[in-house]
C-alpha cells in the first residue's frame, strides 16, 4: 500500500486528526495538482421494484426524470429474481440505451452478477460479456461492505474480488468502496484496503474508492451507533493514504452532508460524489455543492462516471 500496515494502524490509533488530514491532502494535491474537486449527477432506479417486472416501462419513466434533471449517468440496482435472467437485463439496457444514448450505465454490482449468471445457468465471464454488449458501461460496488469473511453479511471477499477482476480483466472499469462502523474492527478496514490495494495492482480496474459510513435505520436495533464525523474523516484519510495507485477518492454527500463533504475536501478527496443520490437532510442543490468546493478553496467541475468526461457549467 501507499503507507504500511503498521504506518495506517498508528495513524488509526492516532489523535492527531489535523496531522493525518494535512498527510492525505499532500497525497492528493500530488495526484491532483490542477486544483480540481469534481462531482457528478447520477440517479438511482430499483429495477426489482414489483411494478418494474412485467415491463421496462417505468423504468424509462424513471430514467427520463433523472436526464431531465441533468443526469449524466443511472445506477440499476435492486434484488435479483427468477425473471431477472441475463435476457431480460439485455432487453432492458438496451432499450434504455436505445432512448438513451449519451447515459452512462453504472448498475449492478459483485452480488447481483453472481445472482444472475446463476440464474441464467451462467458463468461470471459469459455473464459480464453479454452485459456489456447489451450497454453495461461500468460496476458499482456498494455490496463491498467490510471485504473480511470474518465480518462480510452479503458476499464472500473472495467473491466479490472475482466479479471484479473479470470485469477489469474483460475491460471495464468498476468502483471500489467501503463501508465501515458497522461492528468491525481496524484490522478488518486494513484487511479491505489491502485486498482493494492488491487487486489495483492486479489490474488497474478501480477508477475511484469510496469509504462508506454504515447508517443503520434503527441504531438502537442493529447495536451501532453511527460512526461521528471525525471517524469518518480519519477513515477517508488514512484509505487515501493507502490507496495511492486509485487515482480518485470520493466523499460521500448522500451519507455525510454538505459540511463534512467541504471539511473533507482538505482530507484527500478530491470529489464530492453524487448530487441526485443525496436525500433528506443531506440534499443539496448543484449550486450548493459547487459553492462549498470553491469555499474550499478548489474550482468545481462537474463530471462523467468514468472521469474521462467533464462538463462546462
Amino acid at each position: 500500500m501507499g503507507i504500511s500496515r503498521k504506518e495506517a494502524l498508528d495513524y488509526f490509533q492516532s489523535n492527531d486528526l489535523i496531522g493525518i488530514g494535512m498527510e492525505a491532502d499532500a497525497i492528493r494535491r500530488h495526484i491532483h495538482p490542477e486544483g480540481v474537486v469534481t462531482y457528478t449527477l447520477d440517479g438511482q432506479i430499483d429495477y426489482s421494484n414489483p411494478a418494474n417486472n412485467t415491463t421496462y416501462d417505468l423504468i424509462i419513466e424513471s430514467t427520463s426524470h433523472i436526464a431531465a434533471n441533468s443526469g449524466t449517468a443511472i445506477i440499476l440496482q435492486g434484488e435479483v429474481t427468477p425473471i431477472h435472467t441475463i435476457p431480460w437485463f439485455k432487453g432492458l439496457f438496451r432499450t434504455v440505451k436505445q432512448q438513451f444514448p449519451t447515459l452512462h450505465l453504472h448498475s449492478l454490482s459483485a452480488t447481483e452478477i453472481l445472482a444472475i449468471a446463476k440464474q441464467s445457468g451462467s458463468t461470471i465471464e459469459d455473464t459480464l460479456a453479454h452485459l456489456q454488449d447489451a450497454g453495461l458501461d461500468s460496476i458499482s460496488s456498494n455490496d463491498a461492505g467490510i471485504l473480511d469473511n470474518a465480518v462480510q453479511r452479503q458476499i464472500t471477499a473472495e467473491d466479490w474480488l472475482t466479479v471484479h477482476r473479470t470485469a477489469h480483466t474483460q475491460g471495464m472499469q468498476t468502483t471500489a468502496t467501503m463501508t465501515f462502523g458497522a461492528g468491525e474492527t481496524i484490522e478488518h478496514r486494513l484487511n479491505h484496503l489491502e485486498k482493494i490495494h492488491q487487486l489495483q495492482e492486479e489490474t488497474r480496474g478501480f477508477i475511484s474508492f469510496t469509504p462508506l459510513s454504515f447508517a443503520p435505520q434503527s441504531p438502537s436495533a442493529s447495536g451501532f451507533e453511527e460512526a461521528t464525523a471525525v471517524e469518518y474523516l480519519k477513515t477517508l484519510a488514512i484509505s487515501r493514504m493507502c490507496l495511492d495507485d486509485i487515482e480518485n477518492v470520493q466523499s460521500n454527500l448522500e451519507t455525510q452532508g454538505l459540511k463534512v463533504v467541504q471539511v473533507s475536501l482538505r482530507f484527500g478527496a478530491n470529489d464530492a460524489g453524487s448530487l441526485l443520490l443525496a436525500k433528506g437532510a443531506n440534499a443539496a442543490t448543484e449550486e450548493q455543492v459547487r459553492q462549498v468546493i470553491r469555499d474550499a478553496g478548489f474550482k468545481p467541475v462537474q463530471r462523467g462516471t468514468l472521469y474521462r468526461t467533464m462538463f462546462l457549467n
